[in-house]
């Protein structure tokens, strides 16, 4: 089952932004590699979740991807399956599978554009910022599926909301430096994705083309300018 969303996802996303070039699914690692590569990785991976981790090194001109599930996030997909239906049992599960999928995809294809700095904060923060976009889009293409009308209502929404930018507090970290990744960046994709959801469908997805291709300053300089705009 897994595997089958797992292609499905990273096709949404390859339909929205641009084909990758491999199938992300060949880059899934187990628990003993996960383990090593955490380590390697420095102590502020020690706080990072066990549920699941995405991988990245360069090597020359190559990029190298490892992505992990725990054993227990897959079995709480094959157990409740969000293709049967988005409910309070799989909603956080799927966040974090798509999640890391995004991560993927979109430093490949950044990769692939010549942005090969993968270790800064601002790469990691655009990626961060970019998967909690993506993913909340995701979330309302399976609660619509669902929907006789393909219409989501305000208390979807509001559920979808909660469970995406609710649940990271000033606590949640001991280091500083993710703690102000994640805080920014939640608090980021909960301004932009307000303004997402009053675009229609093909102009939001013009608008989530042209912000995928902005670096984080920039994303972050579209998201505080669409803040302070004055309603007419």
């Amino acid at each position: 089952m897994s595997a089958t969303l797992f292609s499905e996802i990273q096709n949404l996303f390859e339909r929205t932004y641009a084909r990758v070039g491999i199938n992300l699914e060949d880059c899934l690692i187990d628990r003993q590699r996960c383990g090593q590569l955490s380590r390697l990785a420095g102590a502020s991976a020690r706080e990072l979740s066990d549920l699941a981790r995405t991988f990245l090194r360069r090597s020359g001109d190559q990029l190298y991807v490892g992505i992990y599930y725990s054993h227990w996030l897959i079995e709480q997909l094959e157990k409740h399956d969000p293709r049967s239906g988005l409910t309070n049992e799989n909603i956080r599960s799927l966040i974090v599978f798509v999640e890391e999928i995004n991560h993927a995809l979109h430093a490949a294809l950044r990769f692939q554009r010549g942005m090969c700095e993968i270790h800064g904060e601002e790469f990691a923060r655009n990626l961060e910022l970019q998967a909690l976009v993506d993913t909340y889009l995701v979330l309302l293409l399976f609660v619509a599926f669902f929907r006789k009308s393909q219409k989501i209502s305000q208390a979807d929404r509001r559920w979808l909301r909660f469970h995406m930018f609710s649940t990271i507090t000033p606590n949640a970290y001991a280091d500083p430096n993710l703690r102000g990744r994640y805080l920014e960046t939640t608090r980021l994709a909960a301004t932009y994705t307000k303004f997402l959801d009053a675009l229609n469908g093909a102009r939001r997805v013009e608008e989530i083309r042209v912000f995928h291709a902005l670096d984080y300053e920039e994303k972050k300089r579209r998201i505080l300018e669409l803040e302070n705009r004055k309603p007419a």
